[in-house]
């Protein structure tokens, strides 16, 4: 791979986390005075959060949980600010010891954060570490969306998926990047999906686990596997769309209902990991506790439950069909996310399609629940891109 020039290190500067002692106790004195609302009327998970299950969530939150833990392990990677359209970004920028790394941007989404894609640095940019090969060895920008974790909080309207893949592009460009791929899931696969129809020069091509290849006008006949498809579109925007709604309509109130409460931030997130994970009956099933609460923990410390959520209002005239792409696409599909795509409808969207992989588990939130196979097909998928 080959680079410009960096830019002056006076528009990247260096970032680490530091959450105040004073501001630890005063979560810890939160959850302990949660008013808890009465239980659930119902045996399953139907009218939201179970309040037994959120109950040993938050008690193990304020009894047990070690966020200096996570926070050393956050400042163990290399982070930065620059600002772009007049916004700081945060980002965790880590590269290969392989001058040829393939330079890779991994966007995360809503209720993601830079924690889902902690497990995959180390083996994408040091593949021979954990048992790849050399050649396979990426340099790793993990940026914070805007409104999301430590990257600044948008004060204007306007920062839509556009807005968001254009600050990517100057963010590449930025630290010198000449050429470079993109991956993501959930509406980091939107954003990840919009550089793919804008085609920047030097983007080579993008990996998506989150595939938005509906057709624009759904057949009348329907095959099984499309038919499946519209149903699990039906149950996203339907019986498990509540957040999503409210964050498209109304985030500010969100943001009120959550900033004020703790045990109300985790218990909004836990239900979208119990959700839309591979699970057998409970999110911690295939996430731990730990992992769950970093991401929770993130989002109560940096008091982003409404700037977070706009990205659902700045963005609620997308469409889950998506544009059409020609530059080379690399999709993998995870058998319990929500919806499910067919091959034909993915193959119809993206032309030049360069791999197609199914898992043979794992849902929404792959990065998190299935590192070891995001990363093998990020690998496989986006291998034909190497020069």
């Amino acid at each position: 791979m080959t680079a410009l020039t960096p830019a002056p290190s006076d528009l990247v500067r260096p970032f680490r986390v530091a959450i105040s002692d004073s501001e630890i106790a005063d979560l810890a004195q939160r959850l302990a005075r949660t008013r808890w609302p009465d239980p659930e009327t119902v045996p399953d998970w139907t009218q939201g959060v179970r309040v037994e299950n959120t109950k040993s969530l938050v008690a193990y939150w304020e009894r047990e949980y070690d966020w200096r833990r996570f926070e050393s392990e956050l400042n163990r990677f290399p982070q930065f600010l620059t600002t772009i359209d007049g916004l700081d970004i945060h980002f965790i920028h880590v590269k290969s010891k392989n001058p040829d790394a393939m330079p890779l941007i991994l966007t995360h989404g809503w209720p993601g954060s830079i924690v889902e894609f902690l497990k995959l640095i180390g083996p994408l940019t040091d593949p021979v570490a954990f048992g790849g090969d050399v050649e396979d060895s990426f340099d790793v920008v993990v940026p914070s969306l805007p409104g999301f974790g430590f990257s600044e909080k948008p004060t204007e309207t306007g920062w839509t998926v556009s807005r968001i893949a254009t600050a990517w592009v100057e963010l590449m460009n930025r630290l010198g990047y000449e050429n470079w791929a993109a991956q993501g899931g959930d509406w980091g696969s939107v954003v990840t999906t919009t550089l793919g129809a804008m085609r920047p020069e030097g983007l080579l091509g993008i990996h998506l686990n989150t595939p938005y290849a509906f057709p624009a006008q759904i057949p009348e006949t329907l095959s099984p596997e499309e038919r499946y498809a519209v149903d699990g579109l039906a149950l996203y925007t339907g019986a498990l769309g509540g957040s999503n709604h409210l964050q498209g309509t109304k985030p500010e109130t969100v943001g009120f209902a959550l900033a004020d409460s703790p045990a109300g931030q985790a218990a909004w997130i836990y239900e979208k990991f119990q959700s839309k994970t591979d699970n057998h009956g409970l999110a911690e099933d295939v996430l731990s506790t730990d992992d769950m609460l970093d991401t929770i923990s993130l989002y109560w410390f940096t008091n982003s439950a409404a700037s977070s959520g706009r990205i659902y209002w700045e963005n609620r005239s997308a469409s889950m069909a998506g544009p059409k792409l020609t530059l080379p696409v690399a999709v993998t599909v995870f058998p319990r996310d929500i919806p499910r795509l067919p091959r034909n409808w993915i193959e119809d969207t993206y032309s030049n399609l360069i791999h197609y992989g199914e898992a043979d588990k794992g849902g929404h939130f792959a990065a998190l629940e299935q590192p070891e196979i995001l990363i093998s097909e990020i690998r496989t998928g986006l291998r034909s891109l190497r020069r």
